[in-house]
């Protein structure tokens, strides 16, 4: 069973939708289930987790509406302003949702690189918790360290790392910080990361073989138990393709037994989302 662990949809002009760019021509479309089902089914795809890409609650509601009647979402990985006053109201409103998993504030746009450790937000998180949802970081290496303070403090939070925490493979940069930061956060149990989203973080024309040391990096702190494999598709798109990133991936993370493929490509995916 091949499960996606983080794609998105979209609607352009729609929903609070303020990214993709028209610049980005090649995603700067709308994106819904069919165009998952094209790219998917060649690859023997049986379902995926819907990530929210915008930052605004009509995206969120939106995606749950679309989910509700496509079986090919089994989860679906919403936003809401967890420092809002009304967040626990909200949050407790979207868990009723049957789909809903997770929420993923947008770490990585935000100026403060700290916002996400502040116990300004413990009643949302505390929410969160009663609810059975887990947490979402989309995060940079400079994220890390705030992160792992939250993780610590809150070890009854569930959460995953998205595109883990896109390391500076374009670059070289921060590339021993980064390495920490990981290692550090996968002492956790209760921190989980997603093989994901590494393709558009090299540069264009980069060698592949540029991202095995941070695949590497990946597989030997979390495991294939808390490891999942991700396409980040559509914005995939902006540097491979859907077949193209899964087999890259396969033959970066060095795994051969079939029960650490079948845990990495869908397992670790269905028990962290308890789909």
């Amino acid at each position: 069973m091949l499960i996606d662990a983080h794609q998105h949809f979209w609607r352009v002009g729609r929903n609070g939708f303020s990214w993709p760019t028209p610049d980005l021509l090649a995603i700067h479309r709308d994106f819904g289930p069919a165009d998952l089902a094209k790219v998917g089914a060649p690859v023997g795809l049986t379902g995926s987790v819907l990530v929210q890409s915008q930052a605004d609650d009509r995206d969120t509601d939106w995606l749950l509406d679309l989910a509700a009647d496509e079986p090919l979402v089994l989860g679906v990985v919403g936003w809401a302003d967890l420092a809002a006053p009304e967040a626990p109201n909200r949050i407790a409103a979207l868990a009723r949702r049957p789909k809903l998993r997770g929420l993923r504030p947008m770490l990585q746009d935000l100026d403060d690189d700290a916002w996400i450790a502040s116990p300004d937000l413990d009643p949302a998180l505390d929410a969160m918790v009663a609810h059975g949802l887990s947490l979402d970081a989309l995060v940079l290496t400079r994220h890390l360290p705030h992160l792992l303070d939250l993780a610590r403090r809150r070890p009854d939070l569930a959460i995953v790392i998205d595109h883990g925490a896109k390391p500076p493979i374009a670059t070289g940069d921060e590339v021993e910080a980064w390495g920490r930061g990981i290692d550090a956060l996968a002492e956790l149990p209760q921190v989980f990361c997603k093989l994901s989203g590494l393709l558009t973080e090299a540069r264009p024309a980069q060698p592949t073989d540029a991202l095995a040391p941070y695949v590497r990096r990946l597989v030997a702190a979390f495991g294939p138990e808390r490891l999942m494999w991700g396409s980040d598709w559509p914005v995939l798109d902006l540097a491979g393709d859907y077949g193209g990133w899964l087999a890259l991936a396969k033959a970066l993370s060095g795994l051969t037994d079939p029960a650490d493929l079948a845990a990495l490509f869908g397992g670790t995916c269905r028990r962290f989302y308890r789909i």
